[in-house]
């Protein structure tokens, strides 16, 4: 029960990785670059993905076609307040954005940037194991299982912990990889 609760989180804390590495700039054209970007539109804040669609017809170009042509301008400024590096320009119905090549030093950054992340979703690795020991612990303390239940246990959720760091620094290894691409 608590392996398996700590398995699940496990599991978001991955796919909570691999959504933060999308969003990551390469050298190649993502429309997951745009991810976080959010546009100010009929009055609220809304994901781009909901006003406009984001292809990548080139490996160097993103093409946004809003749903509602009124949404352009709003659609442009929310890209350059993301801070993306990202220039857009429009043509009054498509908005392109030319994804420019990046320096050596910039793809060092990003590398920078993508070990930093690892690292925070290596301690909510380890923040879900410390949390399952707990539980464990508390079980023992109430009798609930023995002792060596409580053992067993732990050092079950450590080999889980030990899977999921591997996973995290196997994404890593192929975003840097990917970065470092030219």
């Amino acid at each position: 029960m608590v392996l398996e609760d700590a398995k699940t989180k496990m599991e978001k804390v991955i796919e909570s990785t691999k959504k933060e590495f999308a969003s990551l700039r390469t050298g190649r054209a993502n429309p997951s670059l745009l991810d976080r970007v959010e546009v100010e539109a009929y009055g609220t804040r809304m994901p781009l993905d909901q006003v406009a669609m984001v292809s990548a017809p080139e490996p160097r170009m993103l093409v946004l076609q809003p749903y509602d042509k009124s949404t352009i301008s709003a659609i442009e400024k929310a890209i350059r307040i993301a801070d993306l590096g990202l220039n857009p320009t429009n043509d009054g119905s498509l908005i392109r954005i030319a994804i420019p090549a990046l320096t050596e030093e910039r793809r060092k950054e990003m590398v920078k940037t993508a070990k930093k992340i690892s690292e925070e979703m290596k301690v909510a690795v380890r923040n879900v194991r410390r949390d399952a020991n707990e539980v464990i612990k508390k079980m023992e303390k109430a009798s609930e299982i023995t002792e060596d239940d409580s053992k067993k246990s732990q050092n079950d959720i450590q080999k889980l912990t030990d899977q999921y760091i591997t996973k995290v620094e196997e994404i890593l290894a192929a975003k840097e990889k990917e970065i470092m691409e030219v």
